[in-house]
């Protein structure tokens, strides 16, 4: 355990250490912020508006607390897993400068140093998923405040589960790459595609059926329907006091990815915690059997 220390610290402060990774990574959710407002904002408000019965209005709150929860709940679905390419960088670095060949050579074990480049870019990834957090709920704050201090909590939790995903299953991939060049070109694809397997760009009920099916096996599909759970809880929740019929509130849970089914048949949120957290485990543990098991991979002196 103490060695496990010893190297998360250090891999943490190599992160931190080089200025330009961590602001990059604390700068792009950011971004995403703005573009979300400026682009995916209003899609998502008439996409909402069009699911309401004809003749039914709501007050611009309630439509507001509803569009920018689906908003806040999509950009950390996206940034919990993409972050987590950006700061596993370490790993890929010390095979570039040959520091990972001379710590194979020494007597700490593989699986203890792999889990210290896992541990540290949890910590590195979930810092800056917080602080992301903290923008969303001045966002939200600011255009229609509808969160209990469940909703928060619950919140919280599904962005340290994501976060523990997006590291196991950055670490996997990182560990068959031996230069930047290669994990930049990873980092790529997986922040352009992971936002539409995932239904956070658009929701998996506006797929076909047979693509719907396919994506109910991967766990960031689970993911982002808690975040959407838990975000527009209370303003769906505002919509039935107000009169909105339950089977039109079903059917905006459903338009919204707030319901999620496999194969017909309903997931509840304790199975959706139940996927995720044994995708965690299980992706993690392929991890350091792939350390455990495989030759390393050095990348060139």
């Amino acid at each position: 355990m103490k060695t496990l220390l010893i190297l998360t610290k250090r891999n943490s402060k190599l992160f931190f250490k080089d200025k330009g990774m961590f602001f990059s990574s604390l700068i792009t959710p950011a971004i995403l912020l703005v573009l979300y407002i400026s682009f995916l904002s209003s899609i998502y408000r008439g996409s909402f508006v069009s699911a309401l019965p004809s003749g039914f209005t709501l007050s611009e709150s309630v439509i507001d607390g509803v569009v920018v929860g689906q908003l806040a709940s999509s950009l950390l679905a996206v940034c919990c897993v993409t972050i987590a390419f950006c700061s596993n960088l370490i790993m890929i670095q010390d095979k570039v400068t040959g520091s990972v060949r001379d710590l194979t050579v020494t007597p700490v074990k593989r699986s203890v140093l792999a889990m210290g480049y896992f541990s540290a870019s949890a910590a590195a990834t979930l810092i800056v998923c917080l602080i992301t957090c903290g923008l969303c709920f001045l966002y939200t704050l600011s255009q229609g405040w509808y969160l209990s201090g469940a909703d928060i909590a619950l919140i919280l939790l599904d962005v340290l589960l994501l976060t523990l995903f997006g590291t196991a299953l950055s670490s996997c991939l990182h560990y068959f790459l031996t230069t930047q060049g290669q994990m930049s070109a990873v980092g790529t694809l997986v922040g352009a595609g992971y936002g539409f397997i995932c239904g956070a760009y658009m929701p998996i009920a506006n797929f076909p059926d047979g693509l719907q099916k396919v994506l109910s096996f991967l766990p960031g599909t689970y993911a982002t329907s808690l975040l959407h759970n838990h975000w527009m809880r209370g303003a769906l929740g505002e919509m039935g006091e107000s009169g909105v019929p339950v089977q039109v509130l079903d059917a905006i849970r459903d338009s919204i990815d707030c319901n999620i089914y496999f194969f017909g048949k309903a997931v509840s949120q304790g199975a959706m915690y139940l996927i995720l957290a044994g995708s965690v485990v299980l992706v993690t543990a392929v991890y350091v059997l792939i350390n455990v098991l495989c030759r390393p991979r050095y990348g060139d002196r």
